[in-house]
Formats: C-alpha cells, structure tokens, sequence
C-alpha cells in the first residue's frame, strides 16, 4: 500500500505543523496572559487539577477514588466555565487558542484516538498523487471515457480479430488487472504502433491503482534514464537528487511509458535491467509500453533483460489506425 518514504514525508510533516501550532499557541498565551493575568492563573490552577486527577487514578483508595476523581472534574469544569466568560469579556473568542491548528479535529497530530485524522488520510492521496509523475490531465482519464469508436471492425488480412474487438480484450484484461492489484503479482507490456491508445491506457490504470490507495510512478523512458544520468552525474559531485529514484523500486505499480526513446547506452541497459529485476524479485507490478515490437525489442536490448521480460511479462499488442490523426483530421474537416 502505500510507500513508507511517502508515510514518512507526512509524519514529518505534521511534526512542523506541530511545531508552529506550538510557536503560535506560546505567542497567543503571551499576548492573552499580559492582558488578563486572571487567565494565566486560571490556566495554571486547570494544569494543577489534570495533575490531582492523575494522582487520584493511580494513588486513592477504590472506595474514595470515583468520589475524588467526580469533584476535580467539577471544579475543573467550574474553572473552564470562569475562564471562558473572563476571555468573552475582555473580547477574546472562546477558540481564542484553538485557532493555531490546520485541522482542528486532531489538532495537527494526524490521529484521534489512534486512528487517521481525515486530515492524514487526505494527505496521504495527494502525497501519492504527486509522487506518481502523472499530469493534472490524467485525473480525469478513465476506462468508461475510453472512445473504441475510433477503432475498426473490420478484420484486417492476417488478423483474427478486429482492432475494435482487441481493444474491448485489452481494456478487459486492464480492468481485471486494476481489480486484481495487490492480490495478484502481474506485469503487462503494451506494444503497437504510436497513437492506439497505450499510454491513455497506462494513464487510466495509473489513476485507478492510486484511488485504491497504492502509490503510483508514472514515468516516460527518455525522463526516467535522463534521471539516473543526473544521478550518475551528481553523485561525482557529491550532490543528491529527489526521492524520485527510490520510488521506482519502491512503488506498488511502476509505469515505464514509451521504452525505446531512451538514448541507448551501458548505464541504461544496466539500469533497466536492474529496475526489472528487482521489481520481479520483490513482486513488484510494471507496465512497460513500447512502439517497438518483440522482433525491434530483441535488437535493442540484452538477452538477459529479455529473458525476464518474456518470462514475466503478459504482451498485449495494439493494432489499428493512428487515432491522434483521425482526431486531427476531424477537427481539420470542421474548419
């Protein structure tokens, strides 16, 4: 589920917010206490009567201790009572001091009672979204918005099946692998020639994984081994780069989009392989999508990365007309 760098960004998070809550509360008692000095006695007296309720609990006999205990709480809630009326009057609002927190359930803690403020929980989607790469486009990316009108069917010589009646087995393979995730340990290759439709594809999984709560790294090729270049280039300079490199071994679902438009190189070929390999290793998902076929993949790349790849990859091949330039030749024939 999600990633524990991702868990640790927001508990750190919170320890800052905690941090100021605690400045600004420091600076508002201030403020109050040399306006009102009653208040600060009243505030000490409170923090006295927390102390004899806690002492009763752990120190009183059991016959006299609900007695006890029932009497502080009442002279605390008489001291509370006394409190707010003196901040009314002197024109203090009653959450005069509650106005320091971000979220005022839990009190920039992220917890009540143990249990995940609303607040954390929000966090921690917006965390995965924006460590998943994907654009603000693709929030609105889904299965049901995608068009098969623009895919024949009509069955091409040498085929078995229409591209429209592909499609409709593809994104039924895609639904099942969104439904499956995290029970099942799969990893699908998407192959075919440039706009039919795979990178939406990886965009409208990428998206549904993330609603149900994994973390997500949505990366092109060319982007992803540009990456490790810098990383290459600034550990010589003794710099560090993002997290960004960890998430690919990390991720619940990893997306390499457009492999093949990487410059070719050792470090890549070694990289990739590495990627793969561990993510196999530790039944991490991927989806690889590539223009090249099986036949251009075993050009480009070692036997070995192969190997793992035939060995754990599901190939769905895409066919049909560029539907990018239908789209423009449409919008051309309206002009």
């Amino acid at each position: 589920m999600i990633n524990s760098l991702i868990y640790s960004e927001i508990l750190l998070e919170y320890e800052k917010l905690k941090n100021e809550a605690n400045k600004l509360l420091q600076h508002k008692k201030e403020t109050c206490y040399k306006k009102i000095p009653e208040i600060k006695e009243i505030d000490e007296e409170i923090n006295m009567t927390g102390l004899k309720i806690t002492r009763a609990v752990i120190s009183a006999k059991k016959e006299d201790k609900t007695k006890y205990i029932e009497e502080i709480k009442n002279t605390l809630e008489k001291l509370k009572q006394k409190r707010e009326k003196i901040l009314l009057e002197n024109g203090f609002s009653l959450n005069y001091f509650e106005d320091i927190y971000v979220c005022k359930k839990c009190k920039d803690t992220g917890f009540i009672n143990n249990e995940k403020c609303e607040c954390f929980k929000q966090k921690l989607i917006d965390k995965a979204y924006e460590v998943s790469n994907l654009s603000k486009n693709s929030l609105n990316e889904s299965f049901l918005s995608f068009d098969l009108e623009y895919y024949s069917k009509d069955i091409e010589e040498g085929r078995e099946l229409s591209s429209y009646q592909n499609m409709k087995i593809i994104i039924r393979k895609c639904s099942l692998f969104v439904e499956t995730f995290g029970v099942e340990k799969q990893n699908l290759l998407f192959y075919g020639d440039v706009g039919l439709g795979k990178t939406y594809l990886c965009r409208c999984i990428a998206k549904e994984i993330l609603d149900k709560g994994f973390t997500v790294l949505y990366v092109s090729s060319y982007d992803l081994f540009n990456m490790f270049e810098k990383e290459k280039f600034n550990k010589v300079e003794g710099q560090t780069n993002s997290n960004i490199l960890t998430y690919v071994k990390t991720a619940d679902l990893l997306i390499i989009d457009d492999l093949g438009t990487e410059f070719s190189t050792i470090l890549v070929s070694s990289e990739l392989f590495d990627i793969i390999n561990s993510r196999i290793l530790n039944e991490k998902p991927t989806i690889i999508s590539t223009n090249l076929s099986p036949n251009y993949l075993s050009q480009n790349y070692s036997t070995r990365l192969l190997s793992r790849i035939y060995g754990n990859y599901t190939f769905l091949e895409f066919w049909g007309e560029d539907i990018r330039l239908i789209k423009k030749m449409k919008l051309m024939n309206k002009i």
